[in-house]
């Protein structure tokens, strides 16, 4: 997993896979996957960062299936999504 993080805009990414996402996501206000052909999670964007009460120490250990329950307010509708629900 890379991380990045723009200080400007307040926006946290985390990288898990390479290549071109086929299309990307917000399945909540500012959280957005970008998903691969294969309909893996390739990151996932955190706009707003700061204002989140996210513990960043905890996400990074988890795989993006895991993460993702973690950081958005509501219940992961997963089939709603075109991603696999391994979690």
């Amino acid at each position: 997993m890379l991380i990045s993080y723009d200080v400007e805009a307040d926006a946290l990414y985390m990288k898990f896979g390479s290549g071109k996402p086929r299309e990307s996501l917000e399945i909540d206000d500012g959280i957005i996957l970008d998903i691969g052909e294969d309909g893996e999670i390739l990151g996932i964007e955190i706009l707003a960062f700061s204002k989140r009460n996210i513990d960043l120490n905890k996400i990074i250990y988890l795989p993006p299936e895991k993460i993702i329950p973690e950081i958005i307010v509501g219940d992961v509708k997963w089939s709603e999504l075109s991603i696999p629900n391994t979690h």
